[in-house]
C-alpha cells in the first residue's frame, strides 16, 4: 500500500479532492445547481445549525450518490452489542478485567462490527446523551462490508494490531498509542471535501504532558486529551485522560496517583507497559472500572515504596500509555462484561489487603518512629 498523506491541524477549515477528478471541488460555493464532474453535494452537520459559528461543525461531500441511496436497513443479529443497562444488577465494586482474547483467525473469522463487544455505558440513545465502552476483538478485514454510527462520534483505542480504516474523507492507518474519531457513512463514494468535521486520528506521543515542579499533585485534567461536553459547563459526558510517560520531581510529596472517591465513573486500559500506581495485575490489553464513590488507589506495594523513595527526580511511566475515559454517569457493566466474557478479576480488591495501619497516636512526625 502506499504511504498515506495526511492533512495536519485539529478543528481546522480542510480540503481534499481525488486526484483522479481534478477540480471536483465546486469553487467558491457549496452547493452549485451542477456540481463538477455531475456529483451530489451532501452536507454532513456534527451540531446544530444555531450553534455560534466558532462551534459549528460541519463538512461538504461531493459524492457519485448521495447516502440516502440505499436499500431499507434490515435487522441483523447484534452479537454482544447492547444499550440495555439494567442487564445485571448494579456492581458498586472495584472492578478489573484480564486482557480479552483475540480469536484466532483459524478458528474463527471476527471482522471489527462482529468483534464488538459492549463492556458498560450509560445514558439513553433516544435523547443522544450518554457514552458506551466497546472491546472490539477482530482478527480480519471488513472487505466491502461497512458501517455507520449513528449515536455519537466513535473514538478508537487500538491496543494490538494496524487498523486501516476507510472513512468518507478518506483512509488511515491506526496504530497502538495511536487514537482515532469517526463520523462514518458508507466510505465508497465520495469524490472530494471540505469542513471541519472530520475523522480524525493522533498519536498520544505527541501530547505536551504536564506536572507538578513544587510540591503536591496538580489536577488530572492536566491529562485531558480530548472532552464530551455535557450541558452542564465544566461537567463532561466523557473525558479522554492519558498518563504518558513524563518526569516526576514533586518534593515532600506522595508520588504515584493518590487514594481517591470520585463523584465521576472512571475506566482505564492499559496499551502498553505497567501503571505506575500498579504493577502488577493491571495487564495490557485488560481494563478496570471505578463507579461513583467507589473508593481506589495504589496497591499495597506501590504505597509501600513510594512512601520511603528517595525524592530525586525521576522519569515516571517510560514505555508505558495508560489511558482513562471518565464519565460524569454511571456507568453500568453489561452481562458479557461482568460474566459471559470470562475475563473479570475476581482478586482483584485483594491488591489492597495487605495495606496495614502505620498510625502513630503519639508521635505527629512519622520520621520521629524510624
Amino acid at each position: 500500500m502506499a504511504e498515506l498523506k495526511y492533512i495536519s491541524g485539529f478543528g481546522n477549515e480542510c480540503a481534499s479532492e481525488d486526484p483522479r477528478c481534478p477540480g471536483a471541488l465546486p469553487e467558491g460555493q457549496n452547493n452549485p445547481q451542477v456540481c463538477p464532474y455531475n456529483l451530489y453535494a451532501e452536507q454532513l452537520s456534527g451540531s446544530a445549525f444555531t450553534c455560534p459559528r466558532s462551534t459549528n461543525k460541519r463538512s461538504w461531500l461531493y459524492r457519485i450518490l448521495p447516502s440516502v441511496s440505499h436499500k431499507s436497513f434490515e435487522f441483523i443479529d447484534q452479537g454482544h452489542i447492547t444499550h440495555n443497562w439494567d442487564e445485571v444488577d448494579p456492581d458498586p465494586n472495584q472492578l478489573r478485567w484480564k486482557p480479552f482474547e483475540i480469536p484466532k483467525a483459524s478458528q474463527e473469522k471476527v471482522d471489527f462490527v462482529n468483534g464488538l463487544h459492549t463492556l458498560c455505558g450509560a445514558g439513553d440513545i433516544r435523547s443522544n446523551n450518554g457514552l458506551a465502552v466497546h472491546i472490539f476483538l477482530c482478527n480480519t478485514s471488513m472487505g466491502n462490508r461497512c458501517f455507520y454510527n449513528s449515536d455519537g462520534d466513535l473514538l478508537i483505542v487500538p491496543q494490538k494490531g494496524k487498523l486501516l480504516i476507510y472513512t468518507e474523507f478518506g483512509k488511515m492507518l491506526v496504530q497502538p498509542n495511536e487514537i482515532c474519531v469517526i463520523q462514518d457513512v458508507s466510505p465508497f463514494n465520495v469524490v472530494a471535501w471540505h469542513g471541519n468535521y472530520t475523522p480524525y486520528k493522533y498519536n498520544l506521543e505527541n501530547f505536551m504532558v504536564i506536572n507538578s515542579v513544587a510540591f503536591d499533585h496538580a489536577d488530572p485534567s492536566i491529562f485531558t486529551v480530548l472532552t464530551a461536553k455535557s450541558v452542564r459547563p465544566g461537567v463532561a459526558i466523557a473525558d479522554f485522560v492519558i498518563f504518558p510517560p513524563r518526569w516526576g520531581v514533586a518534593d515532600k510529596t506522595f508520588r504515584p496517583p493518590y487514594y481517591h472517591r470520585n463523584c465521576m465513573s472512571e475506566f482505564m486500559g492499559l496499551i502498553k507497559g505497567h501503571y505506575e500506581a500498579k504493577q502488577g495485575g493491571f495487564l495490557p490489553g485488560g481494563g478496570s472500572l471505578h463507579s461513583p464513590m467507589t473508593p481506589h488507589g495504589p496497591d499495597a506495594d506501590c504505597f509501600e515504596k513510594a512512601s520511603k523513595a528517595k525524592l530525586a527526580p525521576e522519569r515516571i511511566a517510560d514505555g508505558t500509555m495508560a489511558f482513562m475515559f471518565e464519565s460524569s454517569l454511571n456507568m453500568a457493566v453489561t452481562k458479557w462484561g461482568l460474566k459471559t466474557c470470562n475475563c473479570l478479576d475476581e482478586n482483584y480488591y485483594k491488591c489492597w489487603e495487605p495495606l496495614k495501619s502505620h498510625f502513630t497516636p503519639n508521635s505527629r512526625n512519622p520520621a520521629e518512629t524510624n
